[in-house]
């Protein structure tokens, strides 16, 4: 690929100026080749080398507004706000139409914090610049600060209609409608920009985007085929092209899409447990198992691997072997309340009662509030002999579930089995009037006290 004459005359500037560096020869720039090679510097965070260059520029250009705007930009980027702002009072003394000065007040304000005084220079900018689209690309990033996201958006609408090239704006502009809830707005605007801009695979993927986030997944994968057409090494539409083949139920399509991340970029865990849980929904159980493993091997500290391998060996009824990864998952988030339960309902699967116990009162801890968890957890605290104990976790239980007629039938049977027979009555006549239909509960779990008459009177009295 050839360069044109700019970036040829621009890369001899920067080989000049490291020569001059190398041999402490002083070397002449023109101010606009100093300017380059000072933001040059600063683009790729050579700070040093910028502030040598500015010295330099300086000593040779000691009147250049630019080389002193340039300063000024170094003395921001320092924190060196008032010497900044000082400068800038005296730039302006000489130069009131140079619409950098503004910019260069705005951003003093920005860091100060002061957003609004920000945006009233970049408005000042704008009645001197021929750059609309940086301004209002500033300006933007100000009301962003300031979450006024309705006027970010604005701004960055504007600077795309002065450069419809700018993707920062472009995304900027998908952040501010997704933040607002407005995704149908933004695919509407998206639409627009396509039809000025067809090919921009940023807004074709963008767009994707907020289909899947609707759930119109055929939509989005049309959208996503669109950014892959045009860039077929973009890793990003190939993951959510996967993903929308995935919830379609194309689940050979999405492996193919997967393994073109894995070509595009190294193996992610991401991309290799998808293929796997594809795998395993296509029926091909051992294709499903390798890449699991193969995910926790890219990924040892991935606990949603070791969890992917648990569940398929709990579907396989092997719980030996998913109780061995579910306590891999546990080392490695131990505060998971999901995890706590499939700990819990596996030990439980293998009359391990303790642990299951342990396991579902962990979940609870951790802010499971489904009811078949508490219900699980008293059951087998009813099983140890914890009647005491059940019974504090079923009343703790009513809390979130007040009209639950499988915790008041559980309640009767403990009171009924402690002999506190009027706590008992009240707790079935509870369970009677919520739901009569499953009073087999009692006898399904309580068959000891089932056959007692308190019981069995109370069951014809409700009949009745």
């Amino acid at each position: 690929m050839q360069l044109s004459n700019e970036e040829e005359d621009y890369n001899l500037s920067l080989s000049k100026f490291e020569s001059m560096l190398k041999t402490n020869k002083v070397l002449f720039f023109d101010s606009e080749e100093f300017e380059e090679i000072i933001l040059h510097y600063l683009d790729m965070g050579k700070a040093s080398l910028a502030k040598k260059a500015l010295k330099l520029a300086l000593e040779q250009h000691p009147k250049s507004t630019g080389l002193k705007l340039v300063q000024v930009e170094m003395l921001v980027y320092d924190d060196k706000l008032d010497t900044a702002e000082k400068l800038l009072n005296e730039l302006f003394a000489i130069e009131p139409n140079n619409e950098e000065i503004y910019i260069q007040k705005a951003s003093i304000y920005s860091k100060r914090d002061d957003h609004e005084k920000a945006v009233e220079f970049l408005k000042t900018a704008l009645e001197y610049t021929d750059d609309f689209a940086d301004v209002y690309n500033l300006m933007g990033m100000e009301y962003l600060f300031m979450d006024s996201l309705e006027l970010a958006k604005e701004s960055f609408i504007k600077c795309l209609e002065e450069d419809f090239e700018d993707q920062a704006a472009l995304y900027n502009v998908v952040y501010c409608f997704e933040f607002l809830d407005q995704n149908e707005q933004a695919i509407e605007y998206l639409a627009k920009y396509i039809e000025q801009n067809p090919y921009s695979e940023i807004a074709w993927h963008q767009t994707g985007r907020l289909h899947y986030g609707l759930k119109q997944y055929d939509e989005a994968l049309r959208a996503f085929d669109y950014a892959t057409l045009i860039d077929d090494e973009f890793l990003g539409a190939f993951m959510e092209k996967a993903k929308s083949l995935e919830r379609l139920k194309r689940y050979d399509d999405a492996i193919e899409a997967y393994n073109r991340t894995i070509e595009l970029e190294d193996p992610t865990s991401y991309a290799l447990l998808r293929i796997g849980k594809c795998h395993e929904k296509l029926g091909n159980k051992a294709l499903a198992l390798k890449f699991f493993n193969k995910t926790v091997h890219e990924d040892p500290l991935l606990d949603k691997g070791w969890i992917a391998i648990t569940d398929f060996y709990v579907r396989q009824k092997n719980f030996q072997k998913a109780l061995f990864y579910v306590n891999k998952a546990l080392n490695i988030d131990n505060q998971n309340r999901l995890y706590w339960k499939r700990y819990a309902t596996i030990n439980r699967e293998m009359n391990f009662y303790e642990e299951a116990e342990f396991g579902y009162r962990k979940a609870v801890e951790f802010g499971d509030a489904a009811l078949d968890t508490w219900l699980y957890w008293v059951d087998i605290l009813q099983f140890l002999g914890e009647f005491d104990t059940a019974i504090e976790t079923l009343l703790q239980a009513t809390e979130f579930f007040p009209e639950s007629y499988e915790i008041e039938y559980r309640l009767a049977g403990l009171y009924f089995m402690l002999h506190e027979d009027t706590k008992g009555k009240f707790h079935v006549a509870n369970g009677l009037r919520l739901d009569f239909d499953n009073h087999h509960i009692l006898e399904d779990l309580f068959p000891v006290i089932w056959t007692r008459k308190i019981v069995q009177n109370a069951i014809h009295k409700h009949r009745k």
